[in-house]
């Protein structure tokens, strides 16, 4: 799939009009928003157990190399938390962690294999699933954000980070990108060479929570 080609440029257009479609639904209906949260929450979790059963049926389980270990399976998984319980601080490591690092996967996919695979589509599933659900749930005024919001996910973030860095040295694995950068374009090349490119991650990733954080603002405090 090309970068920002037709069909990368149509799935981008998609995820977003869907989500606006969602929000407007949500604050139109605030009585309805359980039912719509819960469907969100379960149709995650449910796509993301599927694509595990079909990865490990056809890789087995390799341990430590195929684990759902990466950033988006973290944020993935605080998605689906966040939809059911809606747990404040699960909340808002969904919007910030979520938005960031499933949208910055959603403009630079990494596939595994080219479109339309099953593995190309759950990507784009799963990863606009984050999305939806993140916006959703801040901008469809069910859970909305806490003061000190952003300090607080960046502090999960970095705490996951660095449990997920000694896994890393441990197996010498390299999950996070954190040991190397992925193979295809991403971000992360305009950032310099490892280990430079992780504090660029950082500075960039903060910079990203405020600007998520600005149109935020003027909503109500949870």
């Amino acid at each position: 799939m090309p970068l920002f080609g037709a069909v990368h440029c149509s799935l981008l257009v998609a995820i977003g009009l869907l989500a606006a479609v969602l929000v407007f639904l949500a604050r139109r209906n605030p009585g309805r928003t359980r039912a719509l949260r819960l469907t969100l929450g379960i149709g995650i979790a449910v796509n993301e157990l599927i694509w595990w059963t079909f990865r490990y049926s056809h890789e087995g389980f390799r341990f430590p190399n195929n684990l759902p270990l990466q950033l988006c399976d973290m944020t993935l998984w605080a998605a689906v938390l966040a939809c059911l319980t809606l747990n404040k601080a699960t909340v808002e490591f969904c919007y910030f962690a979520g938005i960031a690092g499933a949208g910055m996967a959603l403009l630079t996919p990494d596939l595994w294999s080219p479109w339309p695979s099953y593995p190309a589509i759950y990507f784009f599933v799963a990863h606009g699933g984050i999305v939806i659900a993140a916006v959703v749930l801040v901008y469809g005024r069910i859970s909305p954000l806490r003061k000190h919001a952003v300090w607080r996910a960046f502090g999960l973030l970095v705490a996951y980070a660095v449990l997920v860095g000694v896994f890393d040295k441990i197996f010498q694995t390299n999950y996070m990108y954190l040991c190397a950068k992925p193979k295809n374009a991403s971000l992360l090349d305009m950032l310099g060479p490892w280990p430079v490119y992780l504090a660029g991650t950082a500075s960039v990733t903060l910079a990203l929570f405020f600007l998520l954080w600005l149109p935020t603002r003027k909503l109500p405090d949870a």
